[in-house]
């Protein structure tokens, strides 16, 4: 007898089930053996009705945990239903959906039903891959993704998206679209004319839209949108924004180009679970220049600085394992051997399980940027104007010769080279020129070094040379070498000069041990070459920085001295050679200092050049010389002051402001006021300061030419520019009257300056004889210690006082041993 006749299956049940199309197995509930099998049973579980009724339920179990389930009859009392994976009779695991229920007719069954749901959850794995595919693009994309329904409403975005916007937590939290649209809409300038969203996705006939949103906060964003599609039915929109803020705010034509740089879309390919590239989108195919790469491993596409890069899978996989993604810089190899400079960030894409299965990598070109770091780089390591090494570049190599010279023992020297009056090239000829001259002495002094060798350009008219592997023998026979090559004349415009330069060196281990202690010695050293008349070269030597620190003092107390009253202004003299009246003085800067002593206009006025003090000096002389001229005046005894004004004050953008001011807050007439130039400051950037020499004689100012005949002259400023006065330079009176040439040319002068109506001063007259001489050749006013040294302001005043109450002019012969200082402010004498 069979089970099925000891169980008395109703014949008519038993053609009811093997009527279904779903697999049914009755059981015994005692033993859960199998009593019945349908016929659609055999197909899912590959046993035939017979093969079935021999079988207990547990021949289906694929795991313990299946097996535990049957053990314990509480777990299908009442029914179950549940997913789970059956052992099919040839070993295979199916996935099902499991019913397990009571029989009414018979308590003893059980009747298990099996639904195959293997299809189903293959088609669900490959949603989730999309799915998650999905999620990764949009998570990885460097712009800020939104994607919005038919009637506006929010689907998805991205969190490059929310950290655009700035959306609050609560926000991203509740997912309530009104309120998103409104922080939106609250950070936008013309918000209404922004924010169409429902429109657009509503109007397909703009495939594709582009904007620029201003936001508030001066940001500026860049919006595109294309339709969503699906089998070709619009189903929403999808807007990307990019942050362009920084391209909005170039010029016009650099703006649009960086638009269309940034607005490019990065390169994406797509590899399977082995690396093995299976698509590539268009950006990247522009990327590779067209190479072919399907099929291909992704990471044999790319290389590093030190070549190919075997393991760069291993990388990305020992990233993907923590649930982040790599990234980092690479070269890319494009077609015909050529390659670029990308960001690569490599994400996993994994399926429901966890496993593997697919990975993005976006390529961002960084040509650009690795070009701008190598030019930055360039820029960091080398002088703009000469294209020379800088003082960095020079400090890489020292510091490596010292480590070197740790195991070595191997000597260098350093020279310091300061171009000797380098100044007068600018102040005369403009700064262009006088860059064009260091150009052409960085190419000169490169010509005479070895490969080892460098040569830095410290700043200005300074150069420093690091000098490899060299004693002091080998330094003084480059600089030696330097020496006699400066002296060769430069030809730059048509125009033949000479430039000399002092040399100062220092000697590695011997005077310091880094380049700083090294240059500030070879510096000492070049600064005792310019004392001693420049155009040399010397060696540091210890007792010089006493020298140094002298000097270092001497400026300092300068610097002092206005503020602490030790400064003053004499005033010497101008007189009229027939009436011997005073017609005007000429304002001298004096200094006494309280532990110095009286200090020389020759040693600190080149000082005071030198660091750019003398425009302070320059203008507290202006000041009082103005202020102590508006006294005489009101004292009724109008006389002109003669103030001499520096090339670097003169160059001020506001000298002529401040030269009016100083006028209106004296009192002072400007006709009282005469201002004394050097020939060289007429003659740089002439232009310039033709404009500047006129505006001052519209003042009503008077302009005087200082030390006529010892500068650059050229005659065809005088006939241009509104000069009221020539002074003559005391090196050609200084011979009167027994020096023929002196003589003739003072007599030039002279006739010069009548036939252009203008005054002419003698300056430097000590004797009776060289006022004759000059009153000899027509000249009219002479000013020196034949009248006067320059006097204290007090003292000057009671001369003026003296000379007005007495008819009779009086002139008093001075000694020169008097006045030793007689040297003008401003150093331009």
């Amino acid at each position: 007898m069979t089970l099925q006749q000891s169980f008395l299956i109703d014949p008519l049940l038993a053609s009811m089930l093997d009527g279904l199309q779903e697999a049914v197995w009755l059981l015994d509930a005692q033993t859960l053996r199998v009593v019945h099998a349908n016929a659609a049973s055999m197909q899912l579980t590959g046993y035939t009705p017979e093969q079935a009724q021999e079988q207990y339920v547990d021949v289906l179990c694929a795991s313990l945990v299946q097996k535990a389930f049957w053990q314990d009859a509480s777990n299908w009392v009442g029914g179950a239903k549940f997913l789970t994976e059956i052992c099919t009779a040839n070993g295979l695991l199916t996935a099902v959906e499991m019913g397990v229920s009571s029989i009414a007719l018979n308590p003893r069954w059980l009747m298990l039903t099996m639904l195959d749901r293997s299809e189903q959850l293959r088609h669900e794995s490959e949603l989730d891959m999309l799915l998650a595919e999905l999620r990764a693009t949009l998570e990885s994309a460097a712009d800020g993704m939104l994607v919005c329904d038919l009637r506006g409403g929010i689907r998805a975005f991205n969190h490059r998206f929310a950290e655009l916007w700035q959306l609050p937590e609560p926000l991203l939290v509740q997912r309530d679209d009104a309120a998103v649209f409104a922080h939106l809409e609250a950070q936008t300038i013309s918000s209404e004319s922004q924010f169409t969203l429902l429109q657009d996705a509503q109007d397909l006939s703009a495939p594709e839209t582009s904007e620029v949103l201003q936001l508030l906060s001066g940001r500026v964003l860049e919006r595109r949108s294309v339709p969503q599609l699906s089998r070709g039915v619009a189903i929403g929109r999808i807007y990307s924004y990019r942050d362009i803020t920084v391209e909005s705010s170039s010029a016009t034509e650099l703006r649009l180009a960086a638009r269309v740089f940034e607005s490019s879309l990065d390169g994406i390919f797509i590899a399977d679970a082995d690396g093995v590239i299976v698509q590539v989108n268009p950006a990247g195919g522009q990327l590779l220049h067209g190479k072919a790469v399907l099929g291909l491993a992704a990471w044999t596409l790319f290389e590093s600085e030190g070549g190919p890069v075997s393991d760069l899978l291993e990388l990305a996989a020992a990233r993907w394992d923590v649930g982040s993604f790599w990234e980092g810089n690479l070269w890319l190899k494009q077609s015909e051997g050529q390659r670029c400079a990308v960001w690569l960030s490599w994400v996993a894409l994994r399926d429901g399980y966890g496993r593997l299965v697919q990975s993005i990598g976006f390529m961002r070109d960084m040509t650009m940027q690795r070009s701008a770091q190598k030019q930055i780089e360039q820029l960091a390591y080398s002088d703009a104007l000469t294209g020379l090494p800088n003082r960095l570049s020079l400090s890489r190599h020292v510091q490596a010769a010292i480590t070197a010279a740790r195991f070595t023992q191997q000597p260098f020297s350093i020279l310091f080279l300061d171009l000797d009056r380098f100044k007068i090239i600018n102040d005369s000829l403009g700064h262009d020129f006088g860059d064009r001259v260091l150009k052409l002495v960085a190419q000169r002094l490169s010509g005479l070094l070895r490969p080892a060798d460098v040569l830095c350009r410290q700043g200005g008219d300074e150069f420093v040379l690091y000098l490899h592997d060299c004693t002091g023998e080998g330094a003084s026979a480059v600089a030696a070498r330097i020496l006699d090559e400066m002296r060769q004349p430069f030809m730059l415009d048509g125009l033949g000069f000479s430039v000399q330069c002092s040399i100062g060196a220092a000697q590695f281990p011997a005077d310091g041990l880094t380049l700083d202690e090294l240059i500030r010695q070879a510096d000492i050293a070049m600064y005792r070459v310019k004392e001693r008349g420049r155009g040399n070269f010397s060696f540091y030597q210890p007792q010089m920085s006493a020298g140094l620190l002298s000097r270092m003092k001497l400026e300092h107390a300068m610097r002092q001295a206005l503020d602490k009253g030790h400064m003053a202004v004499h005033f010497q003299p101008q007189v009229h050679i027939r009436s011997g009246r005073i017609v005007a003085a000429e304002a001298l800067l004096r200094w006494t200092d309280p532990e110095l002593g009286v200090i020389s206009p020759a040693a600190f006025i080149p000082l005071a050049e030198e660091s750019g003090y003398v425009v302070a000096l320059d203008a507290w002389v202006l000041e009082q010389s103005v202020q102590e001229a508006a006294r005489w005046l009101a004292m009724g005894m109008p006389v002109k002051v003669s103030v001499n004004v520096s090339a670097l004050e003169f160059r001020q953008p506001d000298f002529v402001d401040r030269l009016k001011y100083v006028l209106e807050a004296s009192g002072l007439p400007a006709q009282w006021l005469e201002l004394e130039l050097t020939e060289s400051i007429l003659l740089q950037e002439a232009q310039e300061m033709a404009l500047r020499v006129h505006q001052i004689a519209e003042l009503g100012v008077g302009l005087v030419i200082d030390d006529f005949g010892t500068g650059y002259s050229s005659l065809a400023y005088l006939k241009k520019l509104p000069i009221s006065k020539i002074k003559i330079d005391q090196s050609f009176v200084r011979g009167l009257p027994h020096d023929a040439g002196d003589k003739a040319i003072v007599g030039a002068i002279i006739s010069m300056g009548q036939a252009l109506g203008v005054e002419l001063v003698a300056e430097g007259v000590e004797t009776q004889e060289q006022c004759q001489a000059i009153e000899q050749l027509q000249g009219d006013y002479f000013q020196g210690y034949l009248c006067s040294p320059a006097l204290p302001a007090e003292q000057f005043r009671k001369r003026l006082e003296l000379g007005a109450s007495e008819q009779e002019p009086r002139v008093q012969q001075y000694s020169s041993d008097d006045d030793a200082s007689g040297i003008h402010i401003a150093g331009l004498q």
